[in-house]
């Protein structure tokens, strides 16, 4: 008994000596190893009598369990200590400036939003925001689009169950939204006209290539009064659009098109020239689709709880990360997405690039890449 009292003494002194991992897990062999002493004394249990077996077998279990949780609590002591010294080393002072070459970049979806409120804010436009989950009714139904649209369906529209049971029902759940043009029905819901709004935020939809992405970012405007008309919103997308790209004669044509929530649509063109390494946006040859638009659809307004027969108003909708590809000259949308810094020091702005109508939106010189 004293041998075996003598034996984990020992053992508990060298695991308390011990001051990295190696250290201690070579105590732990030499203790609990398949030729450690401990396991040696087991070995041992076969030529004893069995009363004296019983009595030395449960000592030695005993001294084994002992030391396994002295050995447990040693190791996490040094992993504690070796995470201090780490904290202590990798210390950074947060009140220092940072240095230049390693200065954060605006993304360029940052710093379009910015660009595209200034110029709407300019215009008396109110910015205004909605949820990212959205029930059917306000991504859809409020919009004109019964069950059966194709804008409904399961591979292009992210749902979401809203079971108690899990079991999928495709009334009750709700959608990761698809367009922010939920906004425009909240904002109908809780404010009486005159309305002029711009909601942007993200969106999202089943769809990944080179001008998709599952998740993008759009701005969707909307006004409503009683003297509202289609020239109003033909002047205002063809001022927006020319202080957005900067340039001052810009070429825009309006095409007849079909949206459940708008009568007449229309999609919005612009003029550019395009060769095989360049996208010149002004006079040119070739036309460019940027947006939609049209007159606000009566059932949408009565959706939104306003009398189609004494109001009237006007939509549009545009693809922020599109209209920063087309501006900033950028090809591919997934780029956006990936983290790369090499990418953002190359199409980020300085985080002091403010964009405003009185200093210039951008530092691009009006020439759109």
């Amino acid at each position: 008994m004293s041998d075996i009292d003598s034996i984990k003494n020992s053992i508990i002194e060298q695991i308390n000596s011990a001051d990295n991992a190696k250290t201690l897990d070579d105590v732990r062999v030499a203790a609990l190893g398949k030729k450690g002493q401990i396991t040696e004394l087991l070995k041992t249990l076969g030529s004893m009598p069995l009363e004296e077996r019983i009595a030395f077998g449960k000592q030695i279990n005993v001294v084994k369990a002992e030391l396994e949780a002295k050995i447990a609590e040693k190791k996490q002591a040094l992993e504690i200590q070796l995470l201090n010294e780490k904290l202590k080393k990798e210390v950074v002072d947060v009140t220092l400036p940072c240095r230049p070459e390693i200065q954060g970049r605006l993304h360029p979806v940052s710093k379009v939003y910015e660009e595209i409120v200034a110029i709407f804010a300019q215009m008396g436009f109110e910015v205004a925001e909605g949820p990212d989950i959205e029930d059917q009714f306000h991504n859809f139904n409020a919009l004109n689009m019964p069950p059966n649209h194709p804008a409904r369906q399961m591979q292009d529209t992210f749902y979401i169950n809203n079971d108690v049971n899990n079991a999928f029902d495709m009334d009750s759940a709700y959608v990761v939204r698809t367009h922010t043009s939920g906004v425009q029905i909240r904002t109908m819901e809780k404010k009486q006209p005159p309305i002029r709004i711009i909601a942007p935020g993200r969106t999202y939809r089943s769809d990944y290539d080179a001008t998709h992405t599952p998740m993008f970012h759009q701005v969707e405007g909307l006004v409503i009064d009683k003297k509202t008309t289609m020239a109003d919103l033909k002047g205002c997308l063809y001022d927006f659009m020319k202080a957005f790209f900067e340039v001052d004669e810009l070429p825009i044509r309006f095409r007849p098109s079909y949206f459940p929530f708008t009568e007449p649509s229309a999609e919005v063109d612009i003029g550019c020239l395009k060769t095989k390494t360049d996208l010149i946006i002004g006079a040119g040859t070739d036309w460019l689709e940027v947006l939609g638009c049209g007159m606000v659809h009566p059932n949408v307004l009565r959706a939104g709880g306003i009398d189609p027969d004494e109001y009237q108003g006007f939509a549009f909708g545009a693809g922020i990360d599109r209209l920063a590809m087309l501006k900033y000259g950028i090809p591919d949308l997934r780029t956006f997405f990936e983290s790369d810094v090499r990418w953002i020091k190359n199409y980020g702005f300085t985080p002091l690039d403010f964009s405003a109508m009185t200093s210039g939106l951008s530092n691009n010189g009006g020439l759109a890449r």
